[in-house]
């Protein structure tokens, strides 16, 4: 019975098991990115720069997910690597996720899924969006459903009362 309880909880709420992450970690984080030397190496910079949007990708915060989204589409532009360009892909579809905009997120990730076609953390995040869509739709039937069948039953209600 808890079983179904908690399934019935986690299709109202998301049940998704992608991390969250609080404030005070985006506090650090920014803390690191501030704390940087001129003098540091890019490749310090540019990890320092990734946590923070990994933190800001996973906030329950929306403002901190547009910031994360939004440091994350500059960078892409400036990652050398296949692996570089597929975390970043990866975070920016979690990012996507968080924002609710499943259909881009659903696009980044399959851009992710081509130059890694194994990786477990994306083919999660790609079920777990699919799964999001779906169930959207079937509420979204069901709002609909049971808007046509109040119209339906006041129509006839009225028609009942005129005769």
């Amino acid at each position: 019975m808890d079983r179904f309880i908690e399934s019935v909880g986690n299709f109202f709420t998301g049940g998704d098991q992608i991390p969250w992450c609080d404030r005070d970690v985006i506090s650090g984080c920014e803390r690191e990115v501030r704390e940087i030397e001129d003098g540091s190496s890019e490749q310090l910079k540019t990890d320092c720069l990734m946590r923070l949007s990994w933190a800001l990708v996973h906030s329950k915060h929306p403002e901190d997910v547009q910031r994360g989204i939004a440091m994350l589409e500059t960078s892409l532009t400036n990652a050398s690597t296949p692996l570089q360009k597929r975390e970043r892909l990866y975070l920016l579809a979690v990012g996507f996720y968080r924002s609710g905009d499943y259909s881009r997120s659903r696009q980044l990730v399959e851009r992710c899924l081509e130059i890694a076609p194994d990786w477990r953390q994306a083919l999660y995040l790609k079920k777990t969006i699919e799964d999001r869509i779906a169930k959207d739709g079937v509420i979204g039937i069901g709002i609909t459903a049971t808007a046509v069948g109040l119209i339906a039953g006041g129509i006839a209600a009225a028609l009942a009362r005129k005769n």
